[in-house]
């Protein structure tokens, strides 16, 4: 056999965290993968402290978790002081043990890290700037500001700091304490999602001493929120849990929660799949490369759309997860089932999204009288007005002479549609233009309705009860049942006169 001759390669220390500092960490990114140290510890108090002092600002994190000895925070600041392929905690929310170390470098130049148990209080931390070619060298103890920082680790039983200084890729020479301000705004927002399932049952964070409040992005407690029966799928790296959820149109809700709702990236960018590992978001909504010929895009008529996706940390080679924590694609095993799932969440959302969240079926069978129906062909699609409609119906019947002139008027305003202009006010205004007598007053939509009432009583002959029930199975009158309620014999009178 012969034998094979090797040379030891070691990397550059200062050149290879360079590198890592690359890995396209937000701060609020980089906060998150903190927090997740914290949540491993057993912390169910996280502080975040943000201080402004121009160049010499810094960020903290101070949990009060179960802390570690000098020897666990030793292997903590080392780079790949895990391997990925270790088995873990079904708790754990770590993977490659380099996140605590790769999220602080992308954000500043120094990380200091302090844990305290019953053992005593040890510290550590990294200076790039002072990092040498050939050696890692890891410093014991804070920096002269940092000191200040130790105390209010002290003030605990246990936990465990980590202190960010030297902030040239948040701080630099045309940053302003405003632009410090608004990056606390993004950092709580992000946190507020990610975290939303532990915060206010397992978890508090504050900023500044503000508790964030968690972002539901199901609006779960929402009367008018669709939610399917939660499916588990069992799969060789263990059980995925899959919930899918059609969100209230604009019209069902109030301003504030609208808005609310929207979550950090705004309506059309939060449609999707939300991948969770341990109830920590991974994944705030993407169609994971999913579709049918081509990958889905996000799009208006979706926007409603969101599916909850539970997967262990067992499975996270399968679904390449990546460092950030912000990747995940699905393994050919569940890739078929989940476009089933997401198909018929986004042609749901779609329905809402084009009716204004409006039922448009009856009961369990009585379909609802459109004015409108679609016809589908290999030259594309028409939109034609139904002429049994009753309203359409009614007026067609008493034409006589006119009838072929009301039937040209009709075709008329069928081919001038102004599809495209509707399509490009829709995209713009990110809502569906008003329909449905939206907006207008009760009595010109009781005009309308005692018109109709009359002639289904006295040209049709229906009953006046008949007559009710017809205009409540009849766009868009089904919306304004009470309304219709109010037509009585005395209606006709008054109609007549």
């Amino acid at each position: 056999m012969i034998e094979q001759k090797t040379r030891s390669v070691p990397p550059r220390p200062s050149a290879m965290v360079e590198s890592l500092r690359g890995l396209g960490y937000s701060t609020a990114t980089a906060l998150a993968d903190i927090i997740d140290n914290s949540i491993a510890a057993g912390a169910n108090n996280v502080s975040l402290g943000f201080v402004w002092d121009n160049k010499a600002s810094s960020i903290f994190v101070l949990d009060n978790g179960r802390g570690m000895t000098e020897q666990e925070l030793v292997s903590a600041m080392r780079l790949g002081g895990i391997s990925p392929k270790e088995s873990r905690h079904p708790s754990d929310l770590g993977r490659f043990g380099l996140g605590l170390k790769t999220a602080s470098f992308s954000q500043g130049r120094c990380l200091t890290v302090a844990s305290k148990t019953n053992a005593g209080l040890f510290c550590f931390r990294w200076d790039l700037d002072a990092l040498a070619d050939d050696e890692w060298s890891l410093y014991e103890g804070a920096t002269l500001s940092g000191e200040g920082f130790l105390q209010r680790l002290n003030a605990l039983p246990c936990g465990t700091l980590v202190l960010w200084e030297k902030l040239d890729r948040i701080v630099m020479a045309e940053s302003s304490e405003q632009d410090f301000l608004d990056l606390m705004d993004v950092v709580e927002r992000h946190l507020a999602m990610v975290f939303h399932r532990y915060l206010g049952a397992s978890l508090t964070i504050r900023i500044n001493e503000k508790p964030i409040k968690p972002w539901d992005p199901f609006l779960s407690e929402h009367p008018a929120t669709w939610s399917s029966p939660a499916e588990r799928i069992n799969t060789p790296s263990g059980t995925i849990e899959v919930q899918c959820h059609v969100l209230p149109h604009k019209d069902r809700l109030d301003e504030k929660t609208y808005q609310t709702a929207a979550g950090p990236d705004g309506w059309t960018a939060q449609q999707g799949f939300y991948v969770y590992r341990n109830a920590r978001l991974l994944v705030a909504g993407s169609w994971l490369g999913l579709g049918q010929g081509k990958m889905w895009a996000k799009e208006e008529a979706q926007k409603l759309a969101r599916i909850r996706l539970d997967i262990p940390n067992s499975a996270d080679d399968d679904w390449k997860i990546d460092i950030r924590k912000s990747v995940a694609r699905p393994p050919p095993v569940v890739k078929s089932r989940l476009l089933r799932l997401a198909e018929d969440t986004r042609n749901r959302a779609r329905r809402v999204f084009a009716h204004r969240g409006q039922i448009v079926r009856i009961g369990q069978a009585q379909e609802l009288l459109q004015a409108w129906k679609v016809e589908r062909s290999t030259s594309g699609l028409r939109y034609k007005i139904d002429e049994e409609h009753p309203a359409i119906k009614l007026v067609l019947e008493d034409a006589g002479h006119l009838g072929n002139s009301v039937r040209a008027m009709l075709r008329v305003i069928e081919e001038t549609i102004p599809v495209q202009r509707i399509w490009l006010d829709t995209a713009e205004a990110h809502e569906t233009p008003r329909t449905g007598f939206g907006g207008k007053p009760p009595a010109e939509i009781q005009n309308v309705l005692r018109v109709l009432f009359k002639d289904l009583v006295g040209k049709k002959g229906m009953s006046a009860s008949l007559a009710k029930e017809y205009l409540r199975q009849t766009e868009p009158f089904q919306l304004w049942t009470d309304l219709i309620d109010e037509l009585t014999e005395e209606t006709l009178n008054e109609v007549a006169s």
